[in-house]
């Protein structure tokens, strides 16, 4: 029974909120695209600066000599903390309803020109390093992302409802109770993908650059 109740849940929420989603994940694609089209903007002198410290990079990945993987942990949890807990305020600030498409594009921009990049400027090797790298913890943080910008979207919508156009429907108490439940299980999620970061993908970062030298 409660497996059944959990899932209509999931289905619900979906489908009151199929419209923000298809919106956002819009949005996250036009970013991707945006960041590879920058990369082709960039001059042959920014892309050489650029790949050398990439090289640089690799270089120290295949001697070992990369941040432990607890530091990695860290950094990887309280980065993608950070923008999920600046969603959650934009979220209730009213206000910052823009501001987290604005972030949910730019995250979308940032993946479109590391990968862009690095196919630009490795070839069949760069996508490799870009799937080895980027891929693992991203299938987990990008749906999170977008589950929690649409979250926040959804949120700041009622909120403006609520404050401007005089419509009461719920009372604000439990739906910002969900609100806070459902961005601690985002964080939770976010751990598994630290986790990914931190352990999993530099071996196999390791594993690519050691072949492709």
């Amino acid at each position: 029974m409660k497996k059944k109740k959990y899932q209509d849940i999931v289905i619900n929420h979906f489908r009151e909120h199929s419209s923000i989603y298809l919106f956002v994940v819009v949005l996250f694609l036009m970013g991707v695209i945006f960041g590879a089209i920058v990369v082709n903007s960039l001059s042959l002198t920014q892309k050489e600066d650029l790949f050398y410290y990439l090289s640089q990079f690799f270089g120290q990945v295949s001697d070992g000599k990369v941040a432990a993987s607890n530091d990695l942990f860290m950094q990887s949890f309280f980065h993608n903390s950070k923008f999920v807990g600046l969603m959650w305020i934009l979220g209730v600030s009213i206000i910052g309803l823009p501001v987290i498409l604005v972030l949910l594009f730019i995250k979308g921009m940032v993946v479109g020109f590391t990968v862009g990049f690095l196919v630009n400027q490795m070839g069949w090797n760069g996508f490799l390093l870009s799937f080895v790298s980027i891929l693992p913890q991203n299938l987990i943080i990008i749906p999170i992302f977008i589950f929690g910008a649409t979250l926040s979207v959804a949120f700041s919508i009622k909120m403006i409802r609520r404050q401007f156009m005089k419509k009461l429907g719920q009372p604000i108490f439990p739906l910002l109770g969900r609100y806070v439940l459902a961005y601690i299980g985002v964080l939770a999620i976010l751990m598994a993908a630290a986790g990914i970061e931190a352990y999993v993908s530099p071996a196999l970062m390791k594993l690519v650059v050691n072949a492709v030298q």
